[in-house]
């Protein structure tokens, strides 16, 4: 069995011996080498050849912002997991990160307690060491995965979006890994009249999706903003669920509200799509849009469920443009999506289903 070769990058010491030490417990990692700063970590990918690099943010030299541009000018396509801090620097730097090209990043333990952060962090590690395995085809067990688009006797062609529905009055987005990059790729391609109000849930930690919200209006037409309790929803924004909490909507189909309350994680995930997706059913029946993007797991799928009951429609990524097939995946192969989308065509699917001009979907 061919290992997953990573190489560990920060400038602490007691850091890159944690690091290693929880790699070294996966049973398909092998742990090539480390470096204490950016310029190095550029050497050791070029001699070392690495599959993923666990990258630390802030360093002398070059940071990781750094690295990546460096990364990416010189085409080296190398896997980078980001090392963050829970501060609004941190999350404002993993967004850049994220949308440099950074497969995805998890947050560095900050319990007190040794034996708990080593146990945070394999956590938090080794879900995203999975993914990255299953994205590339080295997971153990994992069967490949099926090819896209579905026959067209199957359910997720049996209705056209932008076909026999009414205009929405709500279109709503579940992503998680990789979604920083694909929003900025999404929402800055949807014009400032598009008709509908959205609301996305992205996994995310708290301060994280505000610094994402702040980053995508810089580069929207539309208002981009983290979502608040109470809020009005309407046309021309986008809300994005506030981490570490959980978001759905009340009111009326002419007057929503957005709701942020501390419930339960749903699949381990606050905020979490099927919350948010079950509220917009409830709420606007088939007067909604779903739209499930690039993530680990099958949060949304039972929320999609809820919106085809409903009468609703509902648009999945592609696998060939997935960071991470998982949530798509399960709504499709759920039979669910009424159209399988590249990434690229996805705004003219949501501008269709709006009642606007697009073009189709491959």
């Amino acid at each position: 069995m061919t290992k997953l070769r990573v190489l560990v990058v920060d400038d602490s010491t007691l850091f890159r011996k944690v690091v290693r030490d929880v790699l070294a417990k996966h049973p398909q990692v092998e742990v090539v080498g480390s470096a204490v700063d950016g310029r190095q970590a550029l050497e050791k990918i070029a001699e070392l050849r690495p599959d993923l690099v666990t990258l630390d943010m802030q360093m002398p030299q070059l940071d990781g912002i750094e690295v990546l541009r460096a990364l990416r000018s010189r085409g080296d396509r190398v896997g980078v997991l980001m090392l963050s801090s829970l501060t609004d620097r941190g999350a404002r730097e993993t967004i850049q990160a994220l949308e440099q090209g950074a497969f995805d990043f998890i947050l560095k333990p900050q319990a007190n307690d040794f034996d708990r952060s080593l146990a945070l962090l394999e956590s938090a590690l080794f879900p995203k060491i999975d993914a990255w395995l299953s994205r590339t085809g080295q997971s153990k067990g994992v069967e490949p995965v099926r090819a896209c688009p579905l026959s067209h006797g199957d359910a997720a062609r049996s209705r056209p979006v932008g076909g026999p529905f009414g205009r929405p009055r709500l279109v709503a987005i579940g992503i998680s890994t990789g979604g920083p990059s694909a929003l900025t790729r999404l929402i800055p391609r949807l014009d400032a009249d598009f008709p509908a109000p959205i609301a996305i849930v992205q996994h995310m930690p708290p301060m994280f999706t505000r610094s994402l919200a702040e980053d995508l209006a810089r580069q929207s037409r539309l208002a981009v903003v983290e979502g608040e309790d109470g809020m009005p929803v309407r046309r021309g924004s986008v809300y994005i669920a506030p981490g570490g909490r959980q978001m759905r909507l009340r009111g009326t189909v002419t007057s929503p509200v957005i709701e942020v309350t501390d419930d339960a994680p749903e699949k381990n995930c606050r905020p979490s799509v099927d919350y948010l997706f079950r509220s917009v059913a409830s709420l606007f029946a088939a007067d909604a849009v779903a739209c499930v993007m690039t993530g680990m797991g099958d949060d949304g799928a039972a929320g999609c469920a809820a919106i085809r009951r409903a009468g609703g429609q509902v648009i999945a990524q592609d696998q060939s443009s997935c960071t991470v097939y998982g949530m798509p995946r399960a709504v499709i192969e759920g039979g669910l999506a009424d159209e399988i989308c590249p990434l690229d065509d996805l705004a003219d699917a949501l501008a269709r289903a709006a009642g606007m001009r697009g073009v189709s979907c491959r």
